[in-house]
């Protein structure tokens, strides 16, 4: 099997990653495009207490299980299928089973931190990082931890001021300068979405190797 074409998302909580990346699946033939999200590598920590693991800062790298995300991107891309964690958010530790994941033509790699890894950023063949203001970033995580994670308000402001807010200040605002492309606005720049869309939809049309 060809390799696969390997697409990196980054950018902050909220600024519209899965956005561009539902309109890459949706322009591209149906089947093409497996998404990998990082935040299902969160690390375990099954011998702490509920109020202990809440306490962990899940916006530094240290957080994730990165080796298990690049050894899985590295299968994928070679035509393997792996066996992804999967994060129960509202608990904050992994499931006891996993989710079984088939190789595509292409793979999206999406998540706060994929670009601070030198070894996950060599298995990219395009890198985009998504520039959004930090206030529509916060309302939209506010919006979707209460929403899908059963978390407070008072909780999500409290680890926003914390550790997500600094932590995007000293590793994720700098790893823009890893990306081929910045959109500007997440979701709302039609035109740079486009763009992106048009390169990406060639080489999977195309079977190129871009290896």
């Amino acid at each position: 099997m060809a390799q696969g074409l390997v697409i990196g998302i980054c950018g902050g909580t909220g600024s519209g990653k899965t956005t561009i990346t539902e309109r890459i699946i949706s322009v591209l033939p149906a089947g093409n495009v497996l998404v990998l999200q990082q935040d299902h590598y969160y690390k375990d920590f099954p011998n702490l207490p509920p109020e202990k693991r809440a306490q962990q800062n899940f916006d530094h790298p240290d957080s994730f299980d990165s080796p298990l995300l690049i050894e899985h991107v590295r299968q994928l891309r070679t035509g393997m299928a792996i066996e992804r964690p999967v994060y129960d958010f509202a608990h904050h530790k992994r499931q006891p089973f996993t989710a079984r994941l088939e190789p595509h033509p292409a793979i999206i790699v999406e998540g706060i931190l994929v670009f601070e890894s030198q070894a996950l950023r060599e298995l990219m063949d395009i890198k985009i990082f998504v520039d959004t203001d930090a206030d529509l970033r916060f309302i939209r995580r506010l919006g979707r931890d209460i929403r899908d994670r059963g978390r407070t308000v008072e909780s999500v402001v409290q680890q926003y001021l914390a550790t997500v807010r600094p932590m995007h200040q000293e590793f994720i605002e700098p790893s823009k300068r890893f990306a081929d492309v910045i959109i500007p606005e997440g979701g709302y720049n039609g035109v740079g979405i486009d763009l992106v869309i048009q390169k990406i939809r060639s080489l999977v049309a195309g079977g190129e190797d871009v290896a």
